[in-house]
């Protein structure tokens, strides 16, 4: 048995789990079923892939880029408790639970698999790495509560592959209301933030103007290049920090907030207030690199899935990482994460005076890299439903729930919460919490339990699909009657152009193929 092991581990950890050979194998698929020849097949799996890892890259970059930058507001604020970071709570549990986590990863994407197949959830989860978060936690609160490896397993499976064609239908709505059609959906695992963030835009912005229209003066139109205005809010809020991470802690330490990983120590105050500007550009540019990637992966993954759409699933939909709405409104992003950090600060905030010493709650600190993700696209969400100020509350409750929830999912994670990590995004909270404490119920019932859910998650998608998704509901309609001139953020008539050329980029529907491929998704210059 243990060559079968080794097998399942090779497929997830050296190919499911990558996104980047994942995307690349499904493009390949797509081009056979299109019949196009081996070097459009070939090129076009390559470039997808490349696209993925420039998203990667990009990924690492703002990583990097926010390392100090955390520090700082730790060590200015004397803040102490959990950081959320799904990598490194899934790289402790891989040592004791790898095997159980590579069996119901592929066991829950083949249910995926069946689910779109026949039923109408037509979603086609794509994010690898995000599949292989939600297996290893699915993995953890079940062997934790003290079931068997076979019910790990099939479980697991089981409520994963439900999970991968559901939460992308609960959020369709409001991703069609982003996109302006039905291509893509978005597949990532802090779905809930971004529901909240379109609900909370409709409730308070059916006036607000869109963040993107936003009226700058002639000598600030600079700032509607969104590569400058993310880099410059960067650099001042690096500046500000780093200013107020010195008076808090004095020179000696404060000059040795960019040494931590490698770097230099600075110099003097000087040198030390050029790399924090230094690090706030080097934010932008990594900002840049993920929205390229996610174009060069547009213009291939999309075409490319009309072919797994008339053979495998028809009318299937791919569901993708976060930042694949980022080119939507790219000043809703860097809105979104400024926000979405706020709503964090002010949660630690009541969970230091008010829930840790009622409830016993871990203080979770507002991590950098999930506020930015999460909260940027909750802005994008946010301002489609309810422009700025829709962008603002919206992201703001992403905040709040990628706060409080991985506090709560701490309680079932047996000893592994007592790591200075867990795991951040939204979907692993409040699923993570409900499945942990389902599992501990006496004897088979608890089967009976986490089964019971996934039915009705799965049942509640079907109903959202049929009811609201195929009915062509909008929700950001009521705003458009007080906004004539205001289109879905997709259709971007005043502003998503081919390079400044003035044409209008669309995605292709996924009816069964006709012609060359349609070109790549609206993307703002």
């Amino acid at each position: 048995m243990s060559w079968l092991v080794s097998i399942a581990k090779f497929l997830v950890n050296e190919i499911l789990s990558q996104p980047a050979y994942l995307i690349g194998l499904i493009t390949a698929a797509g081009l056979i079923a299109l019949k196009k020849s081996a070097g459009q097949i070939v090129g076009g799996a390559i470039k997808a892939t490349l696209g993925f890892l420039l998203i990667g890259a990009g990924a690492g970059l703002v990583v990097n880029a926010l390392a100090p930058l955390g520090g700082m507001i730790q060590g200015a604020t004397g803040a102490h408790g959990v950081i959320p970071t799904n990598e490194a709570i899934a790289g402790i549990a891989q040592e004791q639970f790898g095997a159980r986590v590579a069996w119901l990863m592929i066991l829950g994407f083949g249910v995926s698999l069946l689910l779109a197949r026949f039923t109408p959830l037509r979603y086609v989860f794509l994010t690898g790495h995000h599949m292989l978060f939600m297996a290893t936690m699915l993995t953890m609160v079940l062997a934790i509560s003290g079931q068997s490896s076979v019910i790990v397993v099939v479980v697991g499976g089981v409520l994963l592959g439900i999970l991968l064609v559901s939460l992308p239908a609960f959020a369709h709505p409001w991703t069609k209301r982003v996109t302006g059609n039905n291509s893509i959906a978005i597949g990532h695992f802090g779905t809930a933030g971004y529901i909240v963030s379109g609900a909370a835009g409709q409730l308070v912005g059916k006036r607000s103007r869109s963040t993107e229209d936003m009226k700058l003066p002639e000598g600030l139109r600079f700032l509607r290049d969104s590569m400058v205005a993310t880099a410059l809010s960067m650099v001042l809020i690096y500046v500000i920090m780093s200013l107020v991470f010195l008076a808090k802690v004095g020179k000696e330490t404060a000059f040795k907030a960019f040494a931590a990983d490698g770097g230099a120590a600075a110099a003097d105050v000087g040198n030390y207030l050029m790399k924090s500007a230094m690090q706030g550009l080097q934010f932008g540019i990594a900002v840049a690199v993920i929205l390229f990637g996610v174009r060069t992966i547009l213009g291939e993954l999309v075409p490319a899935f009309q072919g797994i759409a008339g053979k495998l699933v028809p009318g299937a939909v791919p569901s993708l990482d976060a930042p694949i709405v980022f080119p939507y409104a790219q000043n809703a992003v860097l809105i979104g994460f400024i926000s979405s950090f706020i709503g964090g600060l002010v949660s630690l905030g009541l969970l230091t005076w008010v829930f840790n010493p009622a409830f016993g709650l871990a203080l979770v600190l507002p991590g950098l890299v999930p506020h930015f993700f999460t909260g940027g696209a909750a802005g994008v969400y946010g301002n489609a439903t309810g422009g700025r100020r829709g962008a603002v509350v919206g992201s703001f409750l992403n905040g709040v729930l990628i706060t409080f929830l991985p506090a709560l999912l701490l309680k079932v994670l047996g000893a592994f919460g007592e790591e200075n990590t867990t795991f951040g995004d939204a979907d692993f909270g409040w699923f993570g919490t409900l499945i942990g404490n389902a599992a501990k119920v006496n004897g088979g019932g608890g089967v009976m339990v986490m089964l019971a859910i996934g039915a009705v998650i799965l049942g509640g998608a079907i109903l959202v699909q049929k009811r609201v998704v195929d009915t062509g509901w909008d929700p950001g309609a009521r705003r458009d009657a007080f906004l004539p001139r205001e289109t879905p953020l997709a259709a971007a008539a005043d502003a998503a152009t081919d390079g400044g050329t003035g044409t209008a980029r669309t995605y292709p529907k996924l009816a069964p193929p006709q012609g060359a491929p349609a070109p790549p998704a609206p993307v703002r210059d």
